[in-house]
């Protein structure tokens, strides 16, 4: 019963989710909000362990939304917003303000949504890496290159 409901509330945050990904102040709160909640949350959350990749979700949505990052599916992007809406939203499967047991749904639909973008998370860590190499190569203005003069005649 819990999983159906957990199911439900997700679905209706996926409908958010593209609702809000088309309102950049709504998306840039929701955004917002999630950091400063994972920021909070303490290292005896069950949210600490999944900081990094909850952190490089939130990149690569930024990335997407900013157009840096368009190489990522539609379906990734969605479920990417209607995890960071299910993780804001108060009253989800389990309410957030009942101590410790309000963030394990959270905790469980953010891990479900991290495995199944893994590989898209993988490549977006890719590029980042990429990114920053090419950021730190200074582009060289000159082509080095030899020749050999050619005489007619």
């Amino acid at each position: 019963m819990k999983e159906k409901k957990q199911g439900r509330i997700f679905e209706r945050a996926r409908r958010a989710a593209e609702e809000t990904l088309r309102d950049p102040e709504k998306i840039k709160d929701v955004i917002d909000t999630a950091v400063h909640m994972i920021g909070s949350a303490g290292t005896s959350s069950p949210f600490h362990e999944l900081n990094d990749k909850f952190q490089t979700l939130v990149r690569l949505v930024r990335a997407y939304l900013s157009k840096e990052y368009r190489v990522v599916p539609w379906q990734t992007v969605i479920l990417a917003v209607a995890a960071l809406i299910y993780f804001v939203n108060p009253l989800d499967a389990i309410a957030d303000f009942l101590p410790l047991v309000g963030f394990f749904d959270d905790a469980a639909v953010l891990t479900a949504v991290l495995a199944s973008i893994n590989h898209d998370l993988t490549a977006f860590l890719e590029w980042e890496k990429l990114a920053a190499q090419a950021k730190e190569e200074p582009i060289p203005r000159v082509v080095d290159a030899e020749f050999e003069e050619v005489k007619e005649g």
